[in-house]
């Protein structure tokens, strides 16, 4: 599994059957490497997306037409962007888990808000806020938090699914700070491998991982921090 960094909580993943995008934010995000944009979404078959925030749905709807594919979000947020021009699109929520080749996706809870402003400032409902676990054939499960808080039931969603990588908001202000998702770490999971993100990007947000690293001292998960555009191998 080839795992890189696009800034913000924007990731591919790479296995031998897939090409997944996570929350592709990539025009206005002031972390992402615009020279990366063909490598990023070269080859691309899925996006995944954790809610309807702007700074995680990002570039969705032009890389989905302009690559062709498959999008998977939750219901409201799905239905949105049909009506938006995406065509390949999946959904599922809370609780419920996606197939495709090579790898399962599984809605998980987490403590956000999900939406988008219009131009007259009403915010329109894109239902819930999630994290997003992937279970792979003959990789290691990987959870992408999304955008959260912590939470007790986060034991429960190691219980169930055992993630070996978790990628791990750390920015404060809209998430968890560096020391309570370093809490989160290594209270409720056993991952082998943490990979933080949202932070970095935005000047209102921690610009560093400073924080989160200095809590998870001691612990046996082994800690990656890489640069925007940086690649962790698994």
């Amino acid at each position: 599994m080839k795992i890189t960094w696009l800034g913000h909580s924007a990731f591919r993943i790479e296995t031998a059957k897939a090409k997944i995008l996570i929350d592709p934010f990539f025009t206005g995000n002031p972390a992402f490497d615009e020279a990366t944009r063909k490598d990023a979404v070269s080859g691309l078959t899925h996006i995944l997306l954790t809610h309807g925030h702007g700074d995680h749905v990002g570039d969705t709807i032009g890389i989905a037409k302009e690559t062709g594919a498959t999008v998977l979000a939750n219901a409201d947020l799905a239905t949105w962007l049909g009506a938006k021009g995406v065509e390949n699109i999946d959904m599922g929520n809370t609780g419920g888990t996606v197939h495709f080749d090579g790898f399962s996706t599984t809605f998980v809870n987490a403590l956000h808000s999900s939406a988008q402003i219009t131009e007259d400032g009403t915010s329109h409902s894109l239902g819930s806020a999630n994290g997003l676990v992937l279970h792979f054939e003959d990789e290691p499960t990987l959870y992408h938090m999304g955008d959260t808080d912590i939470f007790s039931d986060m034991a429960l969603i190691n219980e169930l699914h055992q993630p070996e990588i978790g990628l791990v908001p750390i920015g404060d202000r809209f998430t968890m700070g560096g020391a309570v998702a370093a809490l989160a770490c290594q209270r409720f999971f056993t991952f082998g491998t943490v990979i933080p993100c949202h932070y970095g990007s935005f000047g209102i947000i921690d610009q560093t991982a400073d924080l989160f690293v200095q809590a998870m001292e001691g612990a046996s998960t082994r800690i990656e921090v890489p640069q925007v555009g940086g690649v962790v191998t698994r």
